[in-house]
């Protein structure tokens, strides 16, 4: 089985920096598919970045140019560096991935969750 843990979250003001980790342990997940979603109170979860297992991402146009996503393979460790923070990022950023084969759910396998709230 997969599991995910994310860490890394916290409360930080307008114009600030917070990177996100993933600990995904099982699956060989770090080379699969994995991304970040948030879900802000009362509102659908939604995709923020991804990676794919070729390496290529993609990004929500509200985060372009301001978020990263990058794999540490020896770590086995997913990140997403937030830079230049507004309070409209603010929710509950969650890890996802997606391995392939025996392990494969349609659902996908997520984290906890770790909470982000920017400030005006």
């Amino acid at each position: 089985q997969v599991q995910l843990v994310e860490s890394g979250g916290g409360s930080v003001q307008a114009g600030g920096s917070l990177r996100l980790s993933c600990s995904a342990i099982g699956c060989d997940s770090i080379n699969s598919y994995m991304a970040w979603f948030r879900q802000a109170p009362g509102n659908e979860r939604e995709g923020v970045a991804h990676i794919f297992s070729d390496g290529t991402t993609s990004y929500a146009d509200s985060v372009k140019g301001r978020f990263s996503i990058s794999k540490d393979y020896a770590k086995n460790t997913l990140y997403l560096q937030m830079n230049s923070l507004k309070p409209e990022d603010t929710g509950t950023y969650y890890c996802k991935a997606m391995p392939p084969g025996d392990c494969y759910t349609s659902g996908g396998y997520w984290g906890q969750g770790t909470q982000v709230t920017v400030s005006s």
